[in-house]
C-alpha cells in the first residue's frame, strides 16, 4: 500500500509548487502519514487510507482512485479536515453517508469529493474514527451507481498522533 500512497500523494498534492518537500512520517497498519513542506514555508500534514473493499450496484463498474484523507494545515488554522474521494463524480446535490461502528455522519459532495460542513463536524468524526474499528462510506455516482466502501480504522490513532505531532 505504501508505494501506491507515495505515488498517489505526489499526484494528490502536486501543482504549481514543484519544490514542495514530502516526507513519510510512517505507515501505521492501514494508514500512512505524511508531511508536506511547501516552498512558501507552509507545513501540511495528512494521513491517507484506501478501502479494504468496495461494492457497487450495478456491479462491475469502473472507478478511479478511492481514498480518505485527514489533513492539518496549521498556517490556515485547519485541523482534522476529512475528505473522501470516491473515484467517480457524485450525483449533483447528493450527500455521502459515513458509518463508524453505528455512528452516522453526512458529508456534502462536489465533483468526486465529499466533506463535512463544519470544523466541529470534522473533529467529531475524527474522534469517532479514533475510537472505531470500521467505517463504511455510501455514495451515489452521477450515473446513479450506488457504492459502499469499507475502510479499516486499524492504525488510525497512531497515524493521527504522527500528523498531530508534526503539525501541532
Amino acid at each position: 500500500m505504501i508505494c501506491f500512497l507515495l505515488v498517489f500523494s505526489t499526484l494528490l498534492f502536486s501543482g504549481s509548487a514543484h519544490a514542495d518537500k514530502r516526507d513519510l512520517l510512517g505507515s501505521f497498519r492501514d494508514w500512512d502519514a505524511f508531511t508536506i513542506k511547501r516552498d512558501n514555508g507552509e507545513m501540511v500534514c495528512y494521513m491517507i487510507s484506501v478501502p479494504k473493499s468496495w461494492t457497487s450496484n450495478p456491479k462491475n463498474v469502473r472507478r478511479g482512485e478511492i481514498y480518505i484523507t485527514i489533513t492539518h494545515r496549521p498556517k490556515a488554522k485547519v485541523r482534522d479536515e476529512v475528505n473522501i474521494i470516491a473515484g467517480y463524480p457524485f450525483r449533483n446535490g447528493s450527500s455521502v453517508s459515513a458509518n463508524i461502528d453505528g455512528g452516522k455522519y453526512t458529508l456534502f459532495t462536489q465533483g468526486d469529493g465529499a466533506w463535512l460542513r463544519t470544523p466541529r463536524d470534522d473533529a467529531n468524526m475524527v474522534t469517532a474514527m479514533k475510537r472505531g474499528n470500521r467505517m463504511t462510506v455510501n455514495g451515489t455516482s452521477s450515473r446513479g451507481t450506488d457504492t459502499t466502501d469499507r475502510y479499516s480504522l486499524s492504525g488510525f490513532t497512531a497515524a493521527y498522533g504522527a500528523i498531530s505531532k508534526a503539525c501541532p
